[in-house]
């Protein structure tokens, strides 16, 4: 296999995660009796861009069918997040009705909804039907096609030139990365921005968030990557800002090579944060994997020592990233017998490869469980603040990355 970007020869495998069927296929009660579809989940990183990529096995029409299952707007915290953006950045760029709001991956439409309301025309570009209707529902127009060069110059061809594109945790999922962003410069206005949100890679090794490895996540990013590859296709990062989000996020603004915004200190201070930490160095690849192993066991061993003392494990949040644990795990229902989801497209289905059952999170006081794992641990606060009355009557809840803990 070859770089993704850079097309150099891909040599260092950063993490082996074995074999797991893609994160959201969740399974309905008919699919237990099928057989289930397994890609080896392997993470490369290149010693010449630096790029971390998932290794060469699936296509992204596998793993984004029409019936997607993540909806944004299940996180009330997400839903906070994206109206405060709109605010700002509203703000910031000066928007109006005389403006166009373009969004890559605009899902359930949780984000172009505030532009909406603000009456800020917006299109949203989705490829999947069962978030697009959401979003479409709300009067939202949305294109339902996977985005790169080829569809940027259709829409360029029909007058679309986007004052602000946006692109939230879709970088990172995208299997050709040159040529989306291809796609960003041709539909940005002459004097637009570009925003990209994504989970850091720095944050990922320093936290030991393997559980954030998935077919989905072709890429795992770096702002020493990402300038790199916005450089190529004639864009310039001229501002970051750092997130909590997703256990530790960026946000890039990107324009023209060429437009007359200015770069501000914080994309150079970045930079040096992030040769410091040794993202240009091979050694602060290697052990990762052990970490990773350590996790895995540690969670093992918690969920064998609970069944033996007659415990009960329950877990909340039917994340890509739990499904990433189970199955690396090995984890099925006789260990961990439910998994309730606030997602109405989740429940009554079954989590994938573990074949776990996913309940509405209203069955949590039905079944009293001792332990509440929360598989999303990056809404862990706001998990156990909806469900404060579990933990007064003796629940406990549980975080496993980047390490065991029991409140």
């Amino acid at each position: 296999m070859k770089c993704r970007s850079c097309a150099a020869e891909l040599t260092h495998t950063f993490l082996d995660l074995g074999f797991a069927p893609p994160s959201n296929a969740y399974l309905t009660e008919e699919d237990l009796s099928r057989p289930e579809k397994y890609y080896p989940l392997k993470i490369k990183v290149c010693n010449q861009c630096w790029l971390v990529q998932t290794e060469d096995y699936t296509e992204a029409g596998e793993l984004f069918s029409s019936d997607y299952a993540y909806f944004s707007s299940t996180s009330s915290g997400w839903l906070a997040h994206a109206a405060d953006y709109a605010n700002m950045i509203s703000e910031k760029l000066d928007l109006s009705s005389d403006s166009l709001v373009m969004e890559i991956a605009s899902n359930d439409g949780y984000l172009l909804r505030n532009f909406v309301s603000a009456g800020v025309p917006c299109l949203g570009i989705e490829p999947t039907a069962s978030t697009a209707a959401a979003a479409e529902a709300l009067g939202i127009p949305v294109i339902r096609a996977f985005f790169g060069e080829q569809l940027a110059g259709q829409l360029v061809d029909k007058g679309y030139r986007a004052d602000l594109v946006v692109g939230n945790n879709v970088f990172a999922h995208v299997p050709d990365i040159n040529d989306f962003t291809r796609g960003l410069k041709s539909v940005l206005s002459a004097t637009g921005t570009i925003t990209l949100e994504f989970p850091h890679v720095m944050q990922l090794i320093e936290h030991a968030q393997f559980d954030t490895a998935y077919h989905e996540h072709f890429s795992y990013l770096s702002l020493y990557t990402v300038k790199r590859i916005f450089e190529s296709a004639g864009l310039r990062v001229y501002d970051v800002e750092t997130l909590a989000t997703h256990g530790g996020s960026l946000r890039i603004y990107g324009c023209h090579k060429e437009a007359a915004r200015q770069t501000s200190g914080a994309v150079e201070q970045l930079l040096i944060q992030e040769a410091r930490f040794g993202l240009q160095d091979i050694k602060t690849y290697d052990g990762f994997q052990q970490r990773a192993d350590k996790i895995k066991n540690d969670f093992l061993g918690f969920l064998v020592d609970q069944k033996q003392n007659g415990k009960l494990v329950a877990a909340y949040g039917a994340a890509a990233k739990g499904n990433t644990l189970l199955n690396y795990a090995g984890v099925k229902p006789d260990l961990l017998p439910f998994v309730c989801d606030a997602a109405p497209s989740k429940q009554g289905k079954y989590m994938p490869g573990s074949h776990i059952p996913i309940i509405p999170p209203a069955d949590l006081k039905r079944y009293c469980p001792d332990f509440v794992l929360i598989l999303p641990w990056n809404i862990a606060a706001e998990v156990k603040g909806q469900h404060a009355d579990l933990e007064q009557s003796g629940t406990r809840f549980v975080t496993v990355v980047p390490k065991l803990e029991i409140a």
